[in-house]
């Protein structure tokens, strides 16, 4: 799968947070195969957009 492919969604790909917005799993992002670099909750690349202290 090329990264302009987005493979479909299925049940377990993503959920809803309290605020109504779709949060994809970490299942997801192991389907899609690459890291968006938008410092996605569930990334199992280890991007963060995080900043640390110190």
């Amino acid at each position: 799968m090329s990264k302009k492919q987005i493979p479909p969604l299925e049940p377990g790909d993503y959920y809803f947070n309290e605020q109504g917005l779709m949060v994809f799993t970490q299942k997801y992002h192991l389907k899609r195969g690459h890291c968006c670099k938008n410092g996605c909750l569930h990334c199992p690349y280890g991007f963060s957009t995080r900043k640390t202290k110190g």
